[in-house]
């Protein structure tokens, strides 16, 4: 029996995923988003996210468990160019504050975890390149305040080369999340200019959440008072900022450094 091929851009399916990948209000409606490539569906998949359907382009008819679509119907449910000719929809997961603490978390298993806070971070391509890093170095959680994108925003996905799947987000609000990590006893270093210790003279090896905001407004004012500390990354230029992913990354990974066996005898101003 011969497979069919989805030939119309007007088809429903296909119009549903492009909506998909178009509008956050429908993925947060409908608890779906969509995921390009062979190396991110396996990945989204080995981090347990259920799969809703799949298409692939004919010429690659030799996928199994897939829409057959021709490559001008691809090319329009593609968000972007070279994804390998496979897409998925996906079921999204839940991301509360409360999805941190299942048996075997992270947080729950480790005495000293480290967390990035993004309040209000605008930019799809920031966090995901944010959660790619965190991912990298061992995050043990990214928690998104205030958001201003969607964590199933294509861009970000895509940024994030898988991160998003693998690194435990919950998204929430500034008060919440404060209340969340005093509760725990986890010390808020806020990266802030005015009154804040260089990044490198404050102990990040006990349990610390860094706190990040945007590069046009900083951190509000509820996050400066809540902090335990406030650290900043000199500026030895004429600029006096660094793109929020580049300083989360540069904090990210002074923490690594001072968790590792070899700097223990670290010793700290703070």
């Amino acid at each position: 029996m011969e497979e069919m091929i989805i030939t119309s851009v007007q088809n429903a399916r296909i119009k549903h995923v492009v909506a998909l990948q178009q509008k956050s209000s429908l993925r947060r409606e409908e608890g779906l988003f969509v995921v390009e490539g062979q190396r991110e569906i396996e990945h989204c998949i080995a981090c347990g996210y259920e799969i809703v359907e799949m298409f692939s382009r004919s010429e690659e008819c030799g996928a199994p468990h897939t829409t057959v679509v021709t490559p001008q119907v691809y090319e329009k449910m593609a968000y972007r160019g070279s994804t390998e000719g496979i897409i998925a929809v996906a079921k999204c997961k839940d991301h509360s504050l409360s999805s941190l603490l299942t048996p075997h978390s992270s947080l729950l298993d480790t005495p000293n975890p480290l967390i990035v806070v993004l309040e209000s971070v605008e930019k799809p391509g920031n966090l995901g390149a944010i959660l790619r890093t965190a991912e990298a170095a061992g995050v043990d959680a990214v928690i998104v305040c205030d958001p201003l994108t969607d964590i199933y925003n294509p861009n970000l996905i895509r940024a994030s080369i898988g991160g998003v799947f693998s690194v435990p987000v919950a998204v929430c609000d500034s008060k919440e999340c404060i209340a969340f990590l005093k509760e725990r006893g986890i010390r808020i270093l806020t990266a802030q200019l005015q009154d804040s210790y260089e990044y490198y003279d404050y102990d990040m090896r006990r349990a610390t959440a860094i706190v990040m905001g945007t590069e046009s407004t900083g951190l509000t004012d509820q996050w400066r008072e809540a902090a335990d500390a406030h650290i900043r990354i000199p500026m030895l230029g004429r600029l006096d900022s660094l793109n929020v992913s580049v300083s989360a990354a540069i904090l990210m990974y002074e923490a690594v450094r001072q968790r590792n066996s070899k700097y223990q005898t670290f010793n700290s101003v703070i």
